[in-house]
């Protein structure tokens, strides 16, 4: 959990740093989305609802705790609208098939994965099943093309690939 929630934080800095947004606010995002999975044990019906109430007492800003609680859909009940939401429901689910991608290399190590190997395994729905397609694909209500996106979320995670175990 605390790598994709390292490599979530990385891949919203590097979203926020080509559409021009705020990167600390969308960085802090990726880090804290999954703050509640151990404490709602990820159930989609609560996850991401959690959150708000785990960091009550410390001053976040609330487009941030807007788009961590609907990064889930299923229990906001609402569907996203906004490009933070977007951002983050994208840049989070990425972070799985990057690492799905890195390994099923030989060297397993994400300097060797490339955009158009994701992007091509993005199409093969075995692969990495559990990954959500759809969430991936919001990148493009963002302005970024797939594989723009998915060289982005690359580029953004390689300086910590050490840290993250890739």
């Amino acid at each position: 959990m605390i790598a994709h929630s390292l490599a979530s934080e990385a891949v919203m800095r590097g979203m926020a740093r080509r559409l021009e947004r705020d990167e600390e606010k969308w960085a802090m995002a990726g880090l804290l989305h999954d703050l509640d999975v151990e404490v709602t044990n990820a159930e989609p019906s609560v996850h991401g609802t959690q959150t708000e109430v785990l960091l009550k007492d410390f001053d976040i800003d609330p487009e941030i705790l807007d788009a961590i609680r609907m990064h889930n859909e299923c229990s906001s009940g609402k569907e996203r609208s906004t490009e933070f939401q977007h951002a983050l429901a994208a840049g989070e689910t990425i972070t799985g098939l990057i690492f799905a991608t890195t390994y099923v290399y030989p060297d397993k190590k994400l300097s060797s994965v490339k955009p158009k190997s994701v992007v091509k395994r993005m199409k093969a729905k075995s692969f990495a099943a559990s990954v959500s397609r759809e969430n991936i694909l919001e990148c493009e209500k963002t302005g970024i093309p797939l594989h723009e996106f998915a060289a982005i979320a690359i580029e953004s995670m390689l300086p910590i690939a050490e840290e993250i175990g890739l």
